[in-house]
């Protein structure tokens, strides 16, 4: 039996460490077969107008995928067969949490895996993931050029900085760059979110009341709007918005 064909498969997610490693393989000469970019309906403008960008510098067509069913049709529409996941009507899927992340398996991870199953009989798929060295808990099953060249993600950075791609700031507002609409977002994050970019703020506001469950454990996103408020009032009279007392009236004015 003839041996398959290798097909070197680049994962990017449009972030600096999927940029950078698919960047150095190039540069380094090494193999790259397809590169796979999933567009989740939720990314920032920014990162689609980066990846336009990066693909006219690699001179290399990069295939954008996206899911048969959006985003918004999960958290609204889709019918769930459990009810821990779902309303008493039984539609619509929660915010993602730390146990529940539908969104990147419906949204990337399957959309990827399904285009990927073509090539299953003729090729043997290896796929690469940006993952930087100081991230090793992440390593999983795939390959990971960045932890095997020894790149930080700080590094990774400062690379695609050097090549010329900035993402139009996002990373000198945001410590991550994922999709606008996380909930796993830190509280800075989202602050700065509102404070950036008000036009996807309101339009998460919208979503937030569309939807029956919070979009954090401990905050909606209209709870986080009325903490946000609070904080520029308190900062105008100078208290402190890490102390005890702001804490305190905070609990109050969200009937905590």
């Amino acid at each position: 039996m003839n041996e398959k064909s290798i097909k070197n498969v680049i994962s990017l997610s449009g972030g600096k460490d999927s940029t950078a490693m698919l960047l150095m393989m190039l540069e380094k000469n090494m193999p790259v077969d397809l590169i796979l970019f999933c567009d989740t309906g939720k990314e920032f403008p920014a990162m689609l107008r980066h990846i336009d960008k990066l693909e006219k510098y690699v001179e290399y067509p990069i295939i954008r995928l996206k899911a048969e069913k959006e985003y918004d049709y999960y958290l609204y529409q889709h019918k769930a067969k459990s009810k821990k996941h779902s309303n008493d009507i039984g539609y619509g899927w929660p915010f993602s949490n730390g146990t529940n992340r539908w969104c990147t398996s419906k949204l990337k991870t399957d959309v990827i895996n399904k285009h990927l199953r073509k090539f299953n009989k003729n090729y043997t798929v290896k796929q690469y993931i940006g993952i930087a060295a100081d991230e090793p808990k992440r390593i999983k099953d795939k390959i990971y050029p960045l932890y095997d060249f020894g790149v930080t993600e700080k590094e990774a950075l400062r690379y695609c900085y050097e090549k010329g791609f900035d993402w139009e700031g996002l990373y000198e507002i945001f410590d991550r760059v994922s999709c606008w609409c996380c909930p796993l977002q830190s509280i800075d994050n989202l602050r700065k979110l509102r404070e950036h970019f008000p036009k996807l703020w309101d339009e998460l506001i919208i979503m937030d009341k569309k939807t029956w469950n919070k979009f954090k454990a401990d905050y909606t996103v209209e709870q986080l709007e009325m903490r946000f408020e609070f904080e520029e009032e308190c900062k105008n009279i100078g208290m402190n918005i890490k102390g005890r007392e702001f804490f305190k009236k905070l609990r109050i004015l969200l009937n905590k």
